[in-house]
């Protein structure tokens, strides 16, 4: 991710409050809780997933962690489970195919701890989701 200068962060800043959006999230918060207790939810699961989102558009996500987690997530409600065979799934073949057998056990490791993650964000975003009915 690119360094950004203190003045277009005051200025992302700026435009946050002029276009309202605290406002809004804190309307949709407030809303989201209330449809989790209805729910018989705890309102802190909502308010964290509210919190995750807004963290995730004020920092920014890198577009390759995004574009792993969109994979994941296909394939996930694809499945409706967990496929075994994932990680095979998730390989870049021809990277692979290059490592020295080192280099591929550090690279099935990485690639497994970057599929757990986002196993658990799919995990805490769907559930919260299938309650707020989106």
């Amino acid at each position: 991710m690119q360094e950004r200068s203190i003045k277009s962060v005051a200025k992302e800043a700026k435009r946050r409050m002029k276009n309202k959006f605290w406002e809004d999230y804190k309307k949709e918060v407030e809303s989201g809780v209330k449809t989790a207790e209805q729910e018989g939810l705890k309102p802190s699961g909502v308010e964290k997933y509210f919190k995750n989102l807004v963290i995730k558009n004020l920092r920014g996500v890198s577009k390759e962690d995004e574009e792993f987690y969109e994979t994941v997530k296909q394939m996930l409600d694809q499945e409706g489970a967990r496929p075994s065979d994932a990680l095979a799934r998730l390989i870049d073949e021809k990277a692979f195919e290059k490592l020295a057998y080192p280099d591929r056990e550090r690279y099935l490791f990485r690639l497994s701890e970057r599929y757990l993650k986002a196993v658990a964000r799919y995990d805490s975003e769907r559930g919260i989701e299938k309650a707020l009915g989106r």
